[in-house]
């Protein structure tokens, strides 16, 4: 079994004196594809954001690589080598495509920004020609693929997705899912919280089920995905 790249031991947070995260335990190994699903206001979001460092944990542990990040601002963790494309895109939308994309590893050589957004625009030979127009005149699609590409500037360990497919046609969450699918191929770990949970399911090989800000059932996601309870409770229906 390959070790955990990321692990959450009885993790509590929550904003102010308002608790939202609950005793969380999660692990996301090395080269593993990992969903957290759950419906809206569950606390799927604030579980990522614990992650980054965004907010902070009022209990447990973070760790990464085995060490401790607990402490470390969000700017350390993206150093360590997380990669996170938040809820919403949070693009700028005055800047092209390309000054968005480059914004991910703002702190690297020219060089080494250009050569790792060629290689970007080749995962996502659709943003390639759209690499000079304004964010705010892309589609939804096309902004949350330049929230990844964005994600991915800094050769990220782990990547982190926060509800990649909210407000996407479904084709497009299917090219979504299988350019990630291939950047998983490829070595990268993933990690992402959906409320979309057939596709997530679909895609990841472990899944955590988030109800009220405490983890509710975990399991290979295959199994998940076809257990008919858990379809009616999760995915609005039973299996296809």
């Amino acid at each position: 079994m390959a070790a955990d790249l990321l692990r959450l031991e009885s993790v509590c947070a929550g904003y102010g004196k308002l608790p939202v995260l609950h005793d969380i335990d999660l692990a996301v190994p090395h080269g593993g594809a990992v969903t957290a699903i759950g419906a809206n206001g569950v606390g799927k979001t604030t579980l990522l954001r614990a992650i980054m460092g965004q907010i902070p944990i009022t209990a447990g542990d973070v760790l990464f690589e085995d060490v401790s990040i607990a402490a470390l601002s969000t700017s350390r963790r993206a150093r360590l080598g997380i990669g996170y494309a938040p809820e919403g895109r949070a693009l700028f939308p005055m800047m092209t495509v390309e000054e968005n994309v480059e914004m991910g590893a703002y702190y690297a050589t020219p060089e080494r920004r250009a050569a790792r957004a060629r290689w970007l625009f080749e995962v996502f030979p659709k943003l390639a020609p759209l690499r000079n127009r304004l964010c705010c005149l892309l589609s939804g699609g096309e902004q949350q693929m330049v929230a990844i590409a964005r994600a991915l500037m800094n050769e990220p360990k782990l990547l982190l997705l926060d509800e990649p497919s909210t407000g996407l046609a479904p084709r497009v969450v299917g090219e979504l899912y299988a350019a990630l699918a291939q950047l998983h191929a490829d070595g990268l770990t993933v990690f992402v919280v959906e409320q979309n949970a057939r596709a997530a399911l679909r895609f990841a090989h472990t899944a955590y089920v988030v109800d009220d800000g405490r983890i509710a059932r975990s399991g290979p996601a295959a199994e998940m995905l076809d257990e008919r309870l858990l379809a009616e409770a999760y995915l609005g229906g039973v299996p296809e």
